[in-house]
């Protein structure tokens, strides 16, 4: 690859790694097809998205898990019943006709976008007991894995507004699904990567900006952005992500 390449990657890895670690989410959906469009072949860069939503991910993790951005009672539930019924929902897929499912995902991510940028909850933060956080993490992983694993989607943009309509704020729902991503995107990354090989130096490059890009979002997150500043910038991605299905079907 010439070195234009390189640098275009890392450039869009560093500022799209930094705006969607400051929602918890992972920018695979935006990676795989830029990547290939650059040529890259499909399976690697489907491998190479899922390892930079692993990286990122796990970096800014680690910050909001030093500030007290991460519930772990909601987080752990969410994790496991979600890797339980992602794959009932990749079963059922196969019963609905996938353009069908987009559309209705496109149109749940916009009402989702709708309910972050003007729904103001008149509860504060939800302080829930030890089996009520277990509880609603529970019922959160069973949606998000389901409708992930019915779509063939990461359940990130769905964990984040529903903790938020749970009562949780902003900024806790946004690291708690940062974790929770995590562990997907490993798992998933493990699975593909035997399907093809690697490009290592490009994959070395682009790490490197995921890096940097995921410990600037996190900080900005932390230190310089208000739970509602959060939302809105959550509802605009969301949107953003309805916006490019709706695309995609009409093509």
């Amino acid at each position: 690859m010439a070195w234009s390449v390189y640098l275009w990657a890392a450039l869009l890895v560093l500022v799209f790694s930094a705006l969607l670690s400051m929602a918890g989410l992972g920018a695979a959906f935006l990676f795989v097809p830029f990547f290939y469009w650059l040529g890259v072949p499909l399976h690697q860069s489907m491998s190479m998205g899922l390892f930079l939503n692993f990286l990122s991910l796990s970096f800014a993790s680690v910050v909001y898990w030093r500030n007290g951005l991460v519930n772990l009672r909601a987080g752990l539930p969410i994790a496991i019943t979600a890797i339980i019924f992602s794959p009932l929902g990749a079963f059922s897929s196969q019963f609905v006709e996938r353009r069908i499912l987009l559309w209705l995902f496109a149109a749940f991510l916009i009402f989702a976008a709708y309910m972050m940028l003007f729904y103001r909850s008149p509860r504060s933060e939800t302080r829930k007991g030890g089996k009520a956080e277990i509880g609603v993490g529970a019922l959160v992983g069973m949606l998000a894995g389901y409708l992930g694993g019915l779509l063939g989607v990461g359940g990130g943009n769905i964990i984040v507004p529903a903790l938020t309509w749970a009562g949780y704020d902003a900024k806790v729902s946004a690291g708690t699904t940062a974790l929770v991503v995590v562990f997907s995107s490993l798992a998933g990354f493990l699975g593909r990567v035997s399907v093809g090989g690697l490009n290592y130096g490009f994959l070395g490059v682009v790490s490197l900006a995921a890096a940097v890009g995921s410990l600037a979002g996190a900080w900005l997150m932390k230190n310089k952005l208000s739970s509602a500043q959060l939302k809105r910038i959550i509802g605009v991605v969301l949107f953003g992500m309805a916006i490019k299905i709706v695309v995609d079907l009409w093509r």
